[in-house]
């Protein structure tokens, strides 16, 4: 009795010292990739992007507790993370046919007097040329891209369930498209996010250049229309 009860004693002391040594590199791996974050946020590159990504899977919570506590805003946390989500996402993102991608853009992206009305598939732009939008519209759809126009997520699983994308751009404020990002993770699409350059629920800007730019990625160029620009905001 007094074998089994000392082996007992060992076993559990052994696990004990095995919790807090799991704890503490837990604490050290997040801490190390979160000086690495903040390194690339300052330098504007992503260093260690693999190993940053594998870090956010499992020590997610751990990560943004120290973001914090060394005084990093939630929107630049936020859009550290999109960037980092874009750039592992990319490669894939290049395989997929461009029939097969799906465009999401904010109904504030309109003008104030878009004459467009809600369907169950979104807004309905008539190209009436009141904003950019109707004239990307056409663009990306020379391309093979399908568009939708929409005022919420509620749309976009709905699009998502009916079309079958395999990949997704989502346009939208920060707050969107990380919402965005994770639900599409959630149903297994290869997404990326462009992020306005103002946001609010009327007439928001976004880099158009930013938008092309992962539009065109593994394009072929031969694909890509020739009124293929970049319109002023």
């Amino acid at each position: 009795m007094d074998f089994d009860i000392l082996t007992w004693n060992n076993l559990m002391y052994l696990i004990g010292e095995v919790t807090v040594l799991i704890i503490l590199g837990a604490l050290l791996t997040a801490f190390i990739l979160v000086v690495i974050s903040i390194y690339s946020i300052r330098k504007g590159r992503l260093y260690f992007p693999k190993l940053i990504r594998s870090g956010l899977v499992f020590l997610e919570g751990i990560m943004k507790a120290f973001f914090r506590l060394l005084g990093l805003e939630d929107r630049e946390m936020l859009t550290f993370l999109i960037k980092l989500h874009n750039a592992m996402n990319t490669s894939a993102f290049e395989r997929i046919p461009v029939f097969e991608r799906a465009i999401f853009m904010p109904q504030c992206l309109r003008s104030s007097k878009c004459p467009a009305h809600l369907t169950p598939e979104g807004l309905k732009c008539r190209s009436c040329g009141q904003c950019n939008i109707g004239q990307v519209r056409l663009i990306l759809e020379k391309m093979g891209y399908r568009i939708f126009i929409v005022p919420g997520s509620s749309f976009i699983k709905r699009m998502v369930k009916k079309y079958h994308p395999k990949a997704i751009i989502g346009v939208g404020c920060l707050s969107e498209v990380k919402e965005g990002i994770d639900m599409a993770d959630k149903m297994g699409l290869v997404v990326m996010g462009v992020v306005t350059l103002k946001e609010g629920c009327v007439e928001t800007l976004v880099n158009w250049a930013d938008v092309f730019e992962v539009v065109a990625l593994g394009i072929d160029p031969a694909l890509i229309p020739n009124d293929f620009h970049i319109p002023a905001h």
